[in-house]
């Protein structure tokens, strides 16, 4: 029996304040050349529009603990879908590896990255 593929992974456009805001992205993100724009890619097993508000309105869990990532809830400016739509739905496995083969790819395409 085989998984079903109930994850997805996702792309969100960040302000490009977050370059100059933020020393520990600039650091993640050595080959940037200031060309492209900044994005952060996630995985979820809810949909991307889902997860994205959640990251957006700083959600905790039900014990408090906060799930949204600071990049997004703070330069977070909209999804990219073009960029990860065609590879949803996913196992988690398979969403877990294409998260961060898609981080680095966009990295090598010339995009200042940030995911975890």
């Amino acid at each position: 029996m085989g998984y079903k593929p109930r994850h997805n992974v996702y792309v969100v456009e960040l302000d490009r304040k977050v370059w100059s805001d933020s020393e520990k992205f600039r650091d993640a993100n050595p080959q940037y050349k200031g060309m492209m724009g900044c994005l952060y890619v996630g995985m979820t097993a809810h949909s991307p529009q889902e997860r994205y508000r959640k990251h957006k309105t700083g959600y905790r869990t039900k014990k408090g603990i906060k799930i949204s990532s600071y990049y997004v809830e703070k330069y977070g400016k909209f999804l990219r879908p073009h960029l990860y739509a065609q590879f949803n739905p996913l196992t988690k496995t398979n969403a877990a590896q294409l998260e961060k083969d898609l981080a680095n790819s966009l990295k090598k395409r010339g995009y200042a990255v940030w995911w975890n």
